[in-house]
């Protein structure tokens, strides 16, 4: 099975940021894959003061491997001495992030 790759673009709130999108459906199956990609872009893109977004607001069919997916992000962010925003983040995400106890990272 091929790997998807993130889809990037320029959001016009953050033009000198790398942005990634994420997928509409990013279930527990899919969730290596698409961390894989998200990684390996971010690992190239992301310098110390670098910003780069990933937007989720195609994201509707998610479990808790989605949130997997962005803490695994903002990780590698954090490391790397970048910032990362997660942009568009649905509702429903963000009571999960709640309930998990990392909302926090998230806001």
């Amino acid at each position: 099975m091929s790997q998807p790759s993130p889809k990037t673009r320029t959001m016009t709130a953050y033009p000198n940021a790398t942005t990634l999108k994420l997928p509409a459906t990013l279930l527990q199956a899919q969730a290596q894959a698409v961390t894989n990609g998200l990684t390996d872009v971010l690992g190239k893109v992301l310098r110390p003061g670098s910003l780069a977004v990933i937007d989720a607001s195609d994201l509707n069919h998610f479990d808790s491997s989605a949130l997997a997916v962005l803490l695994t992000c903002q990780r590698l962010s954090a490391s790397l001495g970048g910032t990362l925003l997660i942009s568009g983040l649905p509702q429903r995400a963000k009571n999960l992030a709640k309930v998990y106890g990392v909302s926090e990272l998230f806001a």
